[in-house]
């Protein structure tokens, strides 16, 4: 492959640039903890304080690693949806799959108030509010896939996954008129999005759901290569449309379904990576685009996250709000600056 030692290279770059932010990453929040004591932390050296360990070890080590999980996962959905629809302005909750998330927590935080005393608190648990929003994106899920089954044209799919939002977004809408201002404020607080609120036992399923979705965008990398040419090109060569469809929308939904689940919905990242990789590194080849697309991902999230923390403040500011504040203006100059997607 022509300049593949090139591309080898700022592969390399990226990756390293991956550990220097998760570093970095680890070492800003509320509590000043000395460099010693992280490398002592990070190495297995005596700490001195037993405090120390704890933070790191329990909370900002989960944190960054939820960082990466969820600005590579979203990245690699929105590369999945760009390619499949062939439109740039494709990200990964295109098929509605945070509008799904988003009502099932809604029923549960702004339908509590149906039930009373025990019932109320046990389905405003964590793992309730998770696995409500498992459900709603899993329902969607099923009803694009019985969709695209049905349908030949992507372009129908993708309307399909926007008028599921918009309905979605309607009941969600019906429910909040309804609700006390309390429950509303909780939802509001969810759709924030954050790293910082998963233990070590939930990051570990949530890179199960990730190893599966980057397994199953690998198993495609060739006919992603083939779909940019176009869907009778890629007929012409034998690649089954549907069925690549199906495995693509499959991969998206347990990468966005299971980041949403649990860190909220998150914008921008899964749209605008893409387009910042394609300027650093030019071509279309899913080969080389996929790896770099998830580091690319992670680097952008981890530094929204050490921005979010107002390093030497107690405060931390919501991850949604960052990620657009940062990300918009360095896409929207890089874009003008270039004045064409490479599509």
């Amino acid at each position: 492959m022509p300049g593949s030692k090139k591309y080898k290279g700022l592969l390399l770059i990226l990756l390293f640039t991956v550990v220097v932010m998760a570093f970095v990453n680890i070492s800003f929040g509320s509590v000043n903890i000395p460099f010693k004591d992280i490398l002592a932390t990070l190495f297995q050296g005596e700490v001195s304080r037993d405090s120390f360990r704890y933070i790191i070890l329990e909370y900002r080590l989960p944190k960054a690693m939820t960082a990466i999980l969820t600005g590579s996962g979203l990245a690699i959905s929105g590369l999945l949806m760009q390619t499949l629809f062939r439109n740039p302005l494709a990200g990964p909750y295109v098929l509605g799959l945070s509008s799904g998330a988003s009502l099932g927590i809604a029923l549960v935080i702004m339908g509590s108030s149906l039930f009373g005393g025990i019932t109320a608190t046990l389905l405003l648990s964590k793992w309730s509010l998770v696995l409500a929003s498992s459900i709603g994106s899993l329902v969607v899920l099923l009803a694009v896939l019985l969709a695209s089954a049905r349908l030949r044209d992507t372009m129908a799919i993708l309307i399909i996954g926007l008028m599921f939002a918009s309905l979605t977004a309607a009941i969600v809408s019906v429910l909040a008129f309804f609700s006390p201002a309390a429950q509303l404020q909780q939802y509001i607080f969810w759709s924030f999005g954050s790293l910082g609120n998963l233990a070590w036992e939930e990051v570990f399923i949530l890179t199960i759901f990730w190893f599966i979705g980057i397994l199953l965008s690998i198993t495609c990398i060739k006919n992603l290569n083939t779909l940019l040419l176009g869907e009778q090109y890629a007929k012409s060569l034998g690649v089954s449309i549907r069925k690549n469809r199906i495995i693509i929308i499959i991969a998206t939904s347990l990468l966005a379904g299971s980041i949403t689940a649990f860190a909220g919905p998150i914008a921008f990242i899964g749209l605008a990576v893409p387009h910042l990789i394609r300027q650093i590194i030019p071509v279309n080849d899913h080969r080389i685009l996929l790896p770099a697309v998830i580091l690319g991902g992670a680097i952008l999230m981890l530094i929204c996250d050490i921005v979010a923390q107002l390093p030497g403040s107690e405060y931390t500011l919501p991850i949604n709000a960052i990620t657009s504040l940062i990300g918009a203006p360095v896409v929207i100059w890089l874009l003008v600056r270039k004045r064409k997607f490479l599509f």
